[in-house]
C-alpha cells in the first residue's frame, strides 16, 4: 500500500507515503466505507496521526469517529479566542461525553490586546492577512510542529469551497502528510443524521474572524 518500513533500534515504524495513482485507488475504495471504517483504517497505518477541529457545526461527527477509533488521539483545538458563548458551551459539551484528549493552541497575542491595536480587520483590509497568521495560522503551525503527525483527520466536505471540491476522503499535503476526510461525501442532512443516531450535539451559533463567508478558504488546506 506504498508504506516504508524504516527499522530503529530494533522498533518497526510505518510511514504513509502513497503515490497519486495509489491515492486514487484508495479514494475509490473508501467511497463505499463508512466514516469510522475510514478512521480505523487510517488509524491502523498511521504512527502519529491528529485530529484538528474548532468545534464549529457538526465537528461533533469527525470527533466521534476519532475517538472511537483512538481513544486518546489528540484533538489539536486552535482556538482564536474569538468564539461565540454558544461554541464555548459547546465545546465543553463535547469534551466531556467523548473524553476529548484536547490539546489547546492560543494565539501569542491575548484577544483584548490585539483589539485596541487591530480589532478584526476586513477581509479587503492588507492587515486581515497579518490577523488571519496570528490568530490561525500561527498557533496551528506551532501545534502540527509539536505533534508531527503523518494523519491529520479534518472535516473537510465537498461543496464547501473549490479547494475543497478538488481534494477526496484522501490527500496528500505539500508537507508530507496524509489527510484524511471521513465525512467527504456527507451532506449536511446527513450529518443531521448521524448526529441524532449517534446522540450527539450540535450548534450553529460558530464565527470564524479569519472567514467571514462561509465559501472563502482560510489558509490551512491550502498546503
Amino acid at each position: 500500500m506504498g508504506e516504508i518500513i524504516v527499522v530503529k533500534e530494533k522498533e518497526i515504524y510505518q510511514i504513509m507515503s502513497f503515490t497519486e495513482k495509489e491515492i486514487e485507488s484508495l479514494n475509490k475504495t473508501l467511497k463505499d466505507k463508512t466514516p469510522l471504517e475510514i478512521v480505523q483504517w487510517a488509524v491502523s497505518n498511521a504512527k502519529t496521526p491528529v485530529v484538528t477541529t474548532n468545534f464549529r457545526p457538526y465537528e461533533a461527527a469527525i470527533l466521534n469517529v476519532c475517538s472511537k477509533a483512538l481513544s486518546d488521539m489528540p484533538v489539536i483545538w486552535c482556538d482564536s479566542g474569538y468564539n461565540t458563548p454558544n461554541t464555548y458551551r459547546h465545546a465543553e459539551e463535547v469534551i466531556k461525553l467523548l473524553s476529548l484528549n484536547v490539546q489547546l493552541y492560543v494565539p501569542k497575542q491575548t484577544t483584548a490586546h490585539r483589539d485596541v491595536i487591530m480589532g478584526i480587520p476586513d477581509v479587503e483590509d492588507p492587515k486581515h492577512k497579518i490577523f488571519t497568521e496570528q490568530v490561525k495560522l500561527e498557533p496551528f503551525k506551532r501545534a502540527m510542529t509539536d505533534f508531527k503527525p503523518d494523519v491529520w483527520f479534518t472535516n473537510l466536505r465537498k461543496g464547501q469551497t473549490a479547494l475543497r471540491d478538488s481534494l477526496d476522503i484522501l490527500s496528500m499535503g505539500k508537507d508530507g502528510v496524509l489527510k484524511v476526510s471521513p465525512f467527504y461525501y456527507y451532506s449536511d442532512a446527513e450529518l443531521d443524521t448521524y448526529l441524532e443516531e449517534n446522540n450527539l450535539p450540535n450548534e450553529f451559533k460558530y464565527f470564524d474572524p479569519t472567514k467571514v463567508l462561509e465559501n472563502r478558504e482560510c489558509g490551512l488546506h491550502t498546503n
